[in-house]
């Protein structure tokens, strides 16, 4: 397994600072622990903790959440692409490139993918995000 350390900001604060960026010009790093199993990547749910009672909700909820998430054909064939050399517009490109049709549009699904991955904490930005480095 792959780990390194990860600050979360606040969901709501992140997506903010983002509105105005192209997506396609952001190169993803992953921050996150993960394993390859059967050809497909599984990834470790990071854990958030706060304080108060955001934190005991936290808590209450990554309980019962899923701990490990196994990507598909496609989201492993990303996983595996982000390296934080590529931006997210050449990852589309070889996403577009190894799937075709299937993935059209490839540039929206891509993107969709790694905002749902950097707000559970599994990639971030370096230059935007607390973890990218």
């Amino acid at each position: 397994m792959q780990s390194k350390p990860f600050c979360p900001m606040s969901i709501r604060g992140r997506q903010d600072e983002l509105e105005e960026v192209n997506l396609l010009d952001l190169t993803p790093i992953r921050v996150a622990e993960w394993e390859e199993v059967d050809g497909r990547i599984v990834l470790a749910r990071p854990t958030k903790w706060r304080s108060g009672v955001k934190g005991a909700l936290d808590r209450f909820f990554y309980l019962l959440s899923a701990r490990k998430i196994r990507l598909d054909d496609i989201g492993s064939f990303v996983w595996r692409q982000i390296d934080g050399e590529q931006t997210v517009a050449q990852i589309a490109a070889k996403l577009r490139d190894e799937f075709g049709e299937r993935v059209e549009p490839a540039e929206g699904r891509l993107g969709h993918m790694v905002r749902v991955l950097r707000r559970e904490d599994l990639v971030a930005y370096p230059g935007w995000d607390d973890g990218g480095r």
